[in-house]
């Protein structure tokens, strides 16, 4: 039993071992290819994501010691103008949708009292 579940674990550490080098090496080629290399391939499309994905969580990472040692974190301004239009719009329907609330309130008290 104990020989087994030893077994297990030496197996499931193993994976992961593997898997962890073969990612590390996917984020090697990704960066050495640059943005222009992911369109090598299945491969190349896999090595560009495992670096965006790499540099990504190096910014999380910074991102948190920062909050750790009790810095502001600048949230990202989006840079997508569509985005923008579409908080917008949400916006103004989330206003809307407040003065319809008000207006029903009101002709609710003026009908029950």
């Amino acid at each position: 039993m104990t020989d087994d579940v030893m077994r297990f674990f030496a197996t499931w550490l193993f994976t992961h071992e593997a898997a962890d080098e073969e990612i590390k090496a996917a984020i090697r080629r990704g960066m050495s290819g640059g943005p222009e290399g992911m369109s090598g391939g299945p491969d190349a499309f896999v090595d560009g994501l495992a670096a965006m994905v790499e540099e990504e969580k190096e910014k999380l990472k910074a991102d948190l010691a920062a909050r750790a040692r009790g810095e502001e974190v600048a949230s990202e301004e989006s840079a997508d103008p569509a985005l923008d239009e579409i908080r917008f719009e949400v916006a103004e329907l989330r206003g809307r949708l407040d003065t319809m609330e008000s207006l029903l309130e009101t002709i609710l008290r003026k009908v029950g009292g």
